[in-house]
């Protein structure tokens, strides 16, 4: 359970950065508005997870999805194809994701 809480914190974090974007520099309200709740809410999910997962791996897992996240969504706002080294490296930071996934559980 803690996982997917950790999950959803990483997916509220791409909220953040997405909408941080949007405040142009913190100049446009409305931005600002989703800025602080998504910061917020993944802060919180985030240190939900914290509470039974070790502190290294959840945050790693936690940048690596909104690092994926951010990156598909810039490719998507910028209608920009994914260049080969691109999907590569992203592909890298899920297989270690999952192995933290998979290895954090094995040691308990």
């Amino acid at each position: 359970m803690n996982w997917l809480i950790l999950l959803l914190a990483g997916l509220l974090e791409i909220g953040w950065v997405i909408s941080l974007k949007l405040t142009d520099g913190f100049t446009k309200v409305i931005p600002m508005i989703f800025y602080g709740f998504f910061g917020l809410t993944s802060a919180f999910f985030f240190s939900k997870a914290l509470k039974s997962l070790p502190m290294g791996v959840a945050y790693a897992v936690w940048m690596g999805v909104a690092i994926i996240g951010t990156t598909i969504a810039e490719n998507v706002m910028n209608q920009k194809p994914y260049d080969f080294p691109k999907v590569f490296f992203m592909l890298l930071i899920i297989t270690g994701i999952m192995g933290l996934k998979i290895f954090s559980n094995s040691q308990k």
